[in-house]
């Protein structure tokens, strides 16, 4: 069976530029022009891709499932 894929989305306008999640995990995001870029806007499940949404200083990054459930970051 394959693993449902995640949807990895970026809101440049509150991004800052501040290369924590291309240093978290930079096998899925670069920065661009000074904003987060996810390498793709579908992955497979992977703690790298949580681990840059959640240490986001901004939150700008958002996981989300195939049924459009909130993966990470989560909720305060």
């Amino acid at each position: 069976m394959v693993a449902p894929q995640w949807r990895i989305s970026v809101d440049a306008a509150r991004c800052i530029g501040s290369g924590t999640c291309a240093g978290t995990a930079p096998e899925w995001f670069t920065l661009v022009d000074g904003v987060s870029t996810p390498a793709s806007d579908h992955a497979d499940p992977d703690e790298a891709i949580t681990d840059a949404a959640e240490l986001c200083p901004v939150m700008a990054i958002s996981v989300h499932d195939s049924t459009d459930r909130l993966i990470a970051p989560e909720p305060l």
